[in-house]
């Protein structure tokens, strides 16, 4: 209980504030058609309508909750207004991002490591890559890929998600590659292995718990990217594209059920890296964490 209480607490104070400013920011339309017809509301009956509005400017929690449920258990799967087919999109482009966020930073990470000239070039370049907005790229990405003939979204949009995964495990395996100190080094030496040996017995083993570490995180950047890369695509499918649909024909249930939508399955994906994690610790003689 005494883990539990302090979460509680930060959600009931989060719920009591969300229906507070529910109240307060959907009543301007209940005193606007009362003023209309020439009467006055009380604070009970402003309260009840600013609960049931149906294009409200701020939905409160129990409507999200339940166009969340009408979009995930009511509807079918294959239904393109069903959240679960549109978070299967989304997941998709991610595990693909995640994927390639992950070859080509642990690619990087090598090079880096093992050639000073790659070590002066690329790490000041993937550093500058980061401070340049997603939103900016994600048109250009999309029309270099048409012009490749990729011949789908689900290309240009799993770059971009692999552009902001790369870096967290690029930066985690550089200092776990570099972690083995001169000692460690000077014995592999001392009984003569090659290179290759030293970077596949020494510095990939003790690179692991580096990147391990980045994993929730790369996946989670890598979510971002998948969504990010849906509303900067004019995709008409994942969770991205239907906050944006959501927002631009003014239905905000369907923008605010696809943003937690989005939430939820973000927190499978990182807890569920989280349990890999523990499971390769274990069969690698690692202690979990």
């Amino acid at each position: 209980m005494k883990n539990i209480m302090p979460i509680l607490t930060v959600v009931v104070v989060l719920f009591v504030v969300w229906y507070a400013a529910s109240i307060k920011m959907n009543s301007t339309w209940t005193y606007d058609q009362a003023e209309r017809a020439g009467t006055e509301p009380s604070f009970s009956e402003v309260v009840s309508d600013t609960m049931q509005q149906a294009r409200p400017l701020l939905p409160a929690p129990h409507q999200v909750a339940s166009e969340l449920w009408k979009t995930t258990v009511q509807k079918k799967i294959t239904s393109k207004r069903s959240m679960v087919y549109q978070g299967i999109i989304t997941l998709k482009t991610t595990l693909w991002g995640f994927v390639l966020g992950i070859v080509v930073g642990v690619s990087l990470a090598a090079i880096i490591v093992l050639s000073r000239v790659g070590r002066l070039s690329l790490m000041p370049w993937a550093i500058i890559s980061q401070t340049i907005p997603i939103v900016a790229l994600a048109p250009i990405i999309v029309v270099l890929s048409n012009a490749v003939g990729a011949g789908s979204l689900l290309v240009p949009k799993a770059i971009i998600a692999a552009y902001l995964s790369f870096f967290p495990v690029m930066v985690s395996m550089v200092k776990g590659l570099s972690s083995p100190d001169d000692m460690q080094l000077d014995l592999l030496r001392t009984y003569g292995a090659k290179p290759s040996a030293v970077f596949w017995k020494l510095r990939v083993p003790s690179s692991m718990p580096y990147f391990f570490a980045s994993l929730k995180v790369s996946v989670a950047a890598a979510f971002v990217g998948a969504v990010v890369g849906e509303l900067s695509t004019s995709a008409i499918s994942g969770l991205g594209a239907r906050m944006l649909i959501g927002s631009q024909f003014g239905e905000p249930m369907i923008m605010w059920a696809a943003l937690f939508a989005a939430a939820i399955l973000a927190a499978i994906l990182i807890f569920t890296v989280g349990a890999i994690e523990k499971i390769l610790r274990r069969a690698m003689g690692g202690r979990p964490v």
